[in-house]
């Protein structure tokens, strides 16, 4: 065929077939996804939200794309109905027909200049701050163009406000619940702000929340990170950092009222506890003071260590862990208790240390006593209970060591002395005893 005009040739009927087949096609996508975005939860939050910020200027942005996708769309619905019109004339067109189906379907259109002004600009190219034209030339094929980049424009904002207002706000609202819990168990164990670190933690992740909260709605998208590249539209995920540090705080003051929450349940037992291990203390170092006199007037010539007082630091502190008790102050009770146990049970093994080394002279006379009575048991057995030399040492041991104060070096010496004499006495005793059961025997 002979050109139609200064666009090229004119289009065979098989062409312009094609042409109208994948036209038909882009409207009905166009048309598709432009009622899926008006249906979009994330456009009719948006258009009732009070917005700020970065949300607010961008959805002014998108609106007037959603205008010029409309506005472009009536346009390109309303040539491509001229179109199929032409084109149902006839089965077969005319020359003409098809010369005018090749204007339409591909010369460039005179347009209103509103109707598409601002499609560069929201393209982000060299043209976003010129002044609008009055009218603009633009085909079939330049108009889908157009329409695909504002609609990827619009549904980038509202899916990503969509997403940030879909994950953030719901969690934030069960953090605060959990917040609201774990502060009512911190004023009821004395964690108050003002009064203990954590009661001003949970003061400041208060705040945080409300403000967070607060601006998530406002503004969403200054709360989204945009997927890097070329992705599609509404390609990213929320910005969680601020919400991830306040959970992270609570979690930490959590974890501490759990600590304090333990005490208060097991404390009373605890002081309990410990005034046990400190009573046995002081009754172990009052028994060690009244053996130590014992000691000073039974034995003599023996060095007994003085034995000291009561822990009165200890049992001071104690008073203060009762008090900190009566009043629920269990914050400063806690760590008061954890110092408190591994010195009261130092404290009564220094005491039980002092007993024996003040009784020890006591010992060695109760062991010297049964070792000379061992000895005489043993002297009587053989029959050598009546030796005079036995007797003797034994008399002088006794009263050694049955008088006061003892000597215990002398007893010692005393009963070494007997000893030895017994031996003397029963090993010739046992010989001749061997001697007259061997003549027996044989």
């Amino acid at each position: 065929m002979g050109p139609a005009g200064p666009t090229g040739p004119v289009m065979s009927r098989e062409e312009v077939d094609r042409a109208l087949e994948r036209l038909t096609a882009e409207h009905e996508a166009v048309e598709s996804s432009l009622f899926a975005l008006q249906d979009h939860a994330g456009r009719r939050l948006l258009e009732g939200a009070r917005l700020s910020g970065t949300t607010a200027h961008r959805w002014a942005q998108a609106e007037a794309a959603i205008t010029r996708l409309w506005n472009a769309f009536d346009t390109y619905a309303a040539a491509l109905r001229q179109a199929q019109e032409v084109r149902e004339r006839r089965r077969w067109p005319s020359r003409e027909d098809l010369a005018e189906l090749t204007r339409l379907l591909r010369d460039p259109r005179t347009v209103p200049g509103g109707a598409l002004d601002g499609g560069a600009g929201a393209a982000g190219g060299a043209g976003a701050s010129e002044a609008p034209r009055l009218t603009e030339e633009v085909t079939l094929s330049g108009l889908v163009e157009r329409m695909n980049g504002w609609y990827a424009q619009a549904l980038d904002v509202v899916a990503a406000a969509d997403s940030v207002w879909s994950a953030l706000p719901a969690r934030i609202d069960m953090l605060a619940a959990e917040l609201r819990r774990v502060r009512s168990l911190a004023h009821s164990v004395g964690v108050r702000p003002g009064e203990h670190p954590s009661g001003d933690d949970l003061e400041r992740t208060t705040d945080e929340l409300t403000s967070l909260r607060a601006e998530v709605v406002a503004d969403p998208l200054a709360f989204w990170t945009p997927a890097g590249g070329s992705s599609a539209p509404g390609g990213g995920r929320p910005e969680t950092s601020r919400y991830d540090r306040a959970a992270r705080a609570l979690e930490d003051v959590r974890r501490e009222i759990d600590a304090v929450l333990n005490v208060r349940q097991d404390s009373e037992q605890r002081l309990m506890r410990l005034r046990d291990v400190l009573s046995r203390a002081d009754r172990t170092l009052a028994e060690a003071r009244e053996a130590r006199g014992e000691v000073l007037a039974k034995i003599a010539a023996s060095e007994v260590p003085a034995v000291s007082g009561p822990a009165t630091a200890l049992h001071e502190q104690l008073s203060a862990a009762a008090e900190y008790r009566r009043h629920g102050e269990w914050h400063r009770l806690s760590p008061l208790l954890e110092s408190l146990e591994p010195r009261a049970e130092d404290e009564l093994d220094r005491a039980r240390a002092q007993l024996s080394a003040v009784t020890a002279p006591l010992a060695v006379r109760a062991e010297l006593r049964g070792r000379l009575d061992a000895y005489k048991a043993k002297v009587a057995q053989h029959g050598m209970a009546e030796d005079r030399m036995l007797i003797e040492r034994y008399d002088v041991a006794r009263r050694m060591l049955w008088s006061a104060p003892c000597d215990l070096r002398a007893a010692e010496d005393a009963v070494l002395r007997y000893q030895q004499a017994a031996q003397q006495v029963l090993v010739p005793r046992q010989s001749d005893s061997a001697r007259a059961e061997g003549m027996a025997d044989s």
